[in-house]
């Protein structure tokens, strides 16, 4: 279980964070949902440990890991795919998937996993990262992650720009990890997509917490989402 307990963070002296707490369980689609500027990437990157913690704790299983710097929590399997992709755009598909397993510390089964859930990489192993089309690149970025085997799955804005047929592959391959025993945390722009596949949603503004519900109570009273979303 991953626990963000009471976080704030800053970009310099703006401070961006202000005591933002949830909980991501293995095994369950936890999605924070805000207004643009609701402080929904600098959590991601405050779990991550790319932005460092001036107050509040953040535990994997118990352990205290919120001082801790990236690539030490990426070693403790938690793994990030953040908005934008962040390729290695001159390296090709199988390079980059080879970034993710060394990562990891992962070998041919573990590769083999990830092409089996994204057969559309497997015929692209040589091609150039930067000349895959956008499903591709986010496909490529996910499979990278997936490469260390994580336990905690971090996915910002996975679905922004994608034609349908890639929005629903990127979904499954989300409900795949759920289904796996992962602790998958979203943020997601698109109401529909959380609404099918979220377990639970954190509202976010200014930094803050405002609310914490199960998507079935959302589903039940939509009217949350106009009144924390102006949707």
């Amino acid at each position: 279980m991953l626990e963000v307990d009471n976080i704030h963070a800053a970009y310099g002296r703006a401070k961006a964070l202000h005591g933002v707490s949830l909980t991501a369980e293995r095994g369950e689609i936890l999605c924070i949902l805000g207004r643009n500027g609701a402080g929904k990437t600098t959590t991601m990157k405050a779990i991550m440990g790319l932005l460092p913690l001036s107050e509040g704790r953040i535990t994997l299983d118990g352990a205290n890991i919120g001082s801790r710097p990236a690539h030490e929590r990426a070693a403790q399997r938690i793994a990030y795919v953040p908005q934008g992709r962040r390729l290695f755009p001159e390296l090709s598909v199988e390079e980059n998937i080879e970034m993710g397993l060394i990562a990891g510390a992962a070998g041919p089964k573990v590769k083999a996993h990830v092409l089996e859930m994204f057969p559309r990489l497997a015929e692209r192993l040589h091609q150039q990262a930067s000349t895959l089309s956008g499903g591709e690149q986010q496909m490529l970025a996910t499979a990278r992650a997936l490469c260390i085997q994580p336990q905690v799955l971090l996915l910002d804005e996975p679905t922004e720009g994608l034609q349908p047929s890639m929005i629903d592959l990127i979904r499954q391959v989300t409900l795949r990890m759920k289904e796996e025993g992962l602790a998958v945390i979203l943020v997601e722009q698109r109401v529909d997509a959380v609404l099918s596949i979220a377990d639970k949603v954190v509202f976010l503004e200014n930094g803050r917490n405002l609310e914490t519900m199960s998507a079935d109570q959302l589903r039940a009273d939509p009217a949350k989402l106009h009144s924390y979303l102006g949707v």
